[in-house]
């Protein structure tokens, strides 16, 4: 397997990724996904015989904090292909993101997601670190920070997603019977 940034040619094949690993919820994180593309970030893809089978983005948000709006990043989303999950695929494409946005000068990371599978990768829960999250439907426990070297104790507040996030309605979880 190989990682490596997501170039241009891969986006079909990015988008077949998410489509099949979030299901009925595929459409909305692929048309996510084109929307963040344009904002710049950082995107992986890990490929398998020359095939994409997984892809994570980070992507700039704001948090704010009570000194001033600081740039910070979201993972979101991570996919990989049904037939290569639990190969440990998606915890390397977290790791490489996170050691290339380690040696830059992104503070923190957040992220919305299952804490069983996130931990194992350093993050830990948002409210325990003084965050708030943007958004009261998404359950306090997949709320989800980790702290990278740039980050400097006064840097606590809300997270506030960006703009595409809530033009997809990505955010936190809908109640099917509201």
């Amino acid at each position: 397997m190989e990682l490596r940034e997501e170039r241009p040619g891969d986006a079909d094949a990015v988008r077949h990724v998410h489509l099949r690993a979030f299901g009925d919820h595929g459409r909305v994180v692929a048309d996510l996904v084109d929307s963040l593309r344009s904002g710049g970030g950082l995107a992986l893809v890990a490929e398998a015989d020359g095939q994409v089978v997984g892809h994570v983005m980070f992507t700039r948000s704001l948090l704010d904090a009570p000194r001033r709006l600081v740039d910070v990043q979201v993972l979101s989303p991570l996919g990989v292909l049904p037939e290569h999950q639990r190969q440990g695929i998606g915890s390397a494409l977290v790791r490489a993101g996170l050691a290339t946005l380690s040696e830059g000068d992104s503070p923190l990371v957040f992220l919305e997601g299952d804490p069983r599978y996130y931990f194992r990768l350093g993050f830990t829960p948002g409210a325990e670190q003084g965050f708030r999250k943007p958004s009261l439907r998404i359950p306090d426990d997949a709320f989800q920070v980790i702290r990278l070297p740039a980050c400097e104790p006064w840097m606590t507040g809300t997270l506030v997603y960006s703009e595409p996030f809530w033009r997809h309605d990505a955010v936190g979880l809908r109640d099917p019977d509201a």
